[in-house]
């Protein structure tokens, strides 16, 4: 069975310019610059704080990506 790491598709659907400037800071920090545009990040405790605190402006999606195979023991190259 092959391993699966969690990632998140965060797109920006609401304008922050209304927003706090801990809220605008926020976003570009998390990658975001322009309306419906969208960035994956890893799934962690400080994404996932990043987006709760600006979860009314953003849409997040999670997405299983495989992880790369690795030579078990005793595999030939």
């Amino acid at each position: 069975m092959r391993a699966v790491a969690a990632r998140l598709r965060i797109t920006l659907v609401r304008s922050p310019v209304d927003a706090s400037p801990s809220q605008r800071a926020t976003v570009r920090s998390l990658g975001l610059r322009r309306l419906h545009q969208a960035v994956e990040r890893d799934d962690g405790p400080e994404t996932r704080g990043a987006v709760r605190k600006v979860a009314h402006l953003v849409r997040v999606e999670e997405i299983a990506v495989p992880e790369p195979r690795t030579r078990g023991r005793g595999a030939r190259r």
